[in-house]
């Protein structure tokens, strides 16, 4: 009796079991323990899947055999879309390997993903002391309704940085660039991006990289504040399109700004209205020095130092120096009829990498600027705003007050004289502000600003609502180069000289979308998995307690369950 009351005791206990495990796979859930809560979606993102009304296909590219790194992205991709399926079954997805099938298959299907812009990463990785080189495509592809977006899984290579810390990284960002995707997707009305133009501002040839990879999901334009009455901020009115702007961009301006311009904006901004200043407070470049050697430069006249007081910031009239910075070609001499030139590291050219968690710089890499000024954060006027400095100078970093004469002969400074100048510390260069902004024109507003506002019936606000305002104390940021030789624009942050594509517009990219954003998809940049990274040496030395800890001590745990249990029904069943 007593024996068949154990079989079925065994029986039971196993019938649970199956049952639980076949209960499992139609409810996959899980609790959070992690100490940066890794895999808890945000909730504009749950909140964004939850109201799908179309099926959402992801293919994922990344599959097949590849080094330990990419299978924790790979796992990673497949736990976030899991759980964007238990959040909405309408999310659906599948893996895919590129590299299966014959050669003919494989070359065709290659073919056919570069004409989309999705071509592979040759991977070479140290595994176990082992060389591994892979062609992987760390890319998905997003399917909504007739229309797609390629989702790059990767982050982009930094030179010298730890190919686990870009895996990280790449981690860290996964549901914000499919929730980003699938907003993307989702979205029947483009944003507005309106560039200035009336005082010498960029071109559209030299911001063409950015407003090529804006168009995909923005509509874009210039507008000259001459040719209108007001800019809306939150309703239709008579400028782009005739629709409202949802970010104004004033690039690189180098003329004036008369009061009717400024009240155009500060009016804007007083509805609402979000606007990125990218400012060069001096008239210094690098062609006009290579031409004489050496340069004064002075202040462009904006005449827009009073409204940037008003709005809580300042940008001094200087430069910032700094030791971490980008490298220039000069002429050292001449051999026959050619020039001998020399790559040297030019202190104007800084190199900036971000180290704020604010979603817009979180995970970028550098950036490189060019010959800016400090913005002075100490604001004298009492504001509801939040201030946060996105983008410093390194702590090797100098300031060079107007007027002053730039020459080479910086470039021959020693290593002791470069520790004694090169000692003021982080210097901000970008500026995020956010909140109500007074406005510049509170108790002097004309008469003819006032008739202005009653032809449009519209009311003078002397003090904003919520908004946004992005400061970079350097023009250039957004500029690309233009190759003549081959008449093509180059990417906007590519060197020539290095080589190297910095994320100036990532950065840029980023800001556009976190001013336009009313969604808060981007809140998902913010999260930060913790990197804790294997001691390899350590491993390595004491690889065989590792082994006895992990495969011996559980058999003989188990084996000493087995005898306790041995003993115990044998006393307990004896007669």
């Amino acid at each position: 009796m007593r024996k068949y009351q154990s079989w079925l005791t065994v029986f039971l206990v196993a019938a649970i079991l199956l049952i639980i495990n076949v209960l499992a796979t139609f409810f996959n859930k899980h609790i959070d323990l992690t100490e940066e809560k890794r895999f808890t979606l945000t909730t504009p993102t749950v909140t964004q899947l939850q109201n799908l009304d179309e099926t959402v296909f992801v293919r994922v590219l990344l599959d097949g055999k590849f080094p330990a790194g990419f299978k924790r992205l790979r796992s990673a991709t497949q736990e976030l879309l899991s759980d964007f399926h238990n959040i909405n079954p309408k999310i659906d997805f599948q893996f895919e390997d590129p590299a299966l099938g014959t050669v003919t298959e494989i070359n065709e299907r290659r073919k056919a993903l570069a004409e989309v812009g999705i071509r592979p990463v040759n991977l070479r990785l140290m595994d176990n002391d082992q060389k591994s080189e892979r062609l992987i495509y760390p890319f998905a592809i997003v399917n909504y309704k007739n229309r797609s977006m390629t989702v790059n899984l990767l982050e982009s290579d930094v030179p010298g940085m730890p190919k686990e810390v870009i895996l990280n990284n790449s981690v860290s960002l996964l549901e914000y660039k499919f929730s980003n995707a699938i907003q993307k997707l989702l979205s029947n009305d483009k944003p507005n991006i309106v560039f200035t133009k009336g005082h010498d501002e960029l071109i559209a040839g030299e911001t063409a990289d950015l407003e090529q990879n804006l168009r995909q999901f923005y509509d874009t334009g210039r507008i000259d504040l001459d040719s209108v009455y007001t800019l809306p901020a939150n309703k239709r009115g008579d400028s782009l399109m005739g629709a409202k702007i949802d970010v104004l961009i004033v690039a690189k301006p180098k003329k004036a700004f008369s009061e009717k311009h400024k009240f155009l904006i500060d009016q804007y901004v007083m509805n609402g209205g979000k606007v990125i200043w990218l400012i060069d407070k001096l008239n210094a470049s690098t062609d006009a020095m290579q031409q004489t050697g050496k340069q004064i430069p002075v202040e462009y006249p904006l005449n827009l130092e009073d409204q940037f007081f008003k709005y809580g910031f300042k940008i001094n009239s200087n430069l910032v120096a700094d030791m971490q910075c980008g490298k220039i070609e000069l002429a050292i001499g001449r051999e026959g009829n050619v020039d001998q030139r020399e790559k040297f590291r030019w202190y104007y050219l800084p190199v900036v990498a971000p180290n704020s968690t604010h979603p817009v710089v979180k995970g970028l890499s550098a950036m490189q600027l060019q010959y800016p000024s400090n913005i002075d954060t100490t604001s004298r006027v009492k504001t509801p705003l939040t201030r946060q400095v996105l983008l410093r100078s390194s702590a090797n970093s100098r300031l060079q007050f107007a007027p002053t004469e730039l020459t080479f002969d910086i470039l021959r400074y020693q290593q002791q004289e470069q520790a004694e100048k090169f000692n003021q510390g982080n210097q901000p260069l970008a500026l995020m502000l956010e909140g109500q902004f007074p406005s510049l024109y509170e108790n002097r507003v004309t008469q003819e600003m006032s008739a202005g506002l009653q032809q449009l019936k519209t009311e003078f606000k002397p003090s904003s609502v919520s908004t946004k305002m992005l400061v970079v104390a350097d023009g250039d940021i957004a500029r690309n180069e233009f190759d003549p030789k081959t008449n093509k624009i180059l990417p906007l942050g590519y060197s020539k000289i290095e080589n190297f594509r910095f994320a100036n517009k990532d950065f840029l990219l980023n800001a556009i979308e976190y001013m336009s954003d009313d969604k808060g998809i981007i809140q998902a940049r913010t999260k930060d998995i913790k990197l804790r990274m294997l001691d390899a040496v350590r491993a390595k030395k004491h690889a065989l307690f590792y082994q006895c800890v992990n495969i011996v001590l559980p058999l003989a745990m188990l084996g000493i369950f087995g005898l306790i249990y041995f003993w115990w029904r044998r006393r307990r069943f004896a007669i």
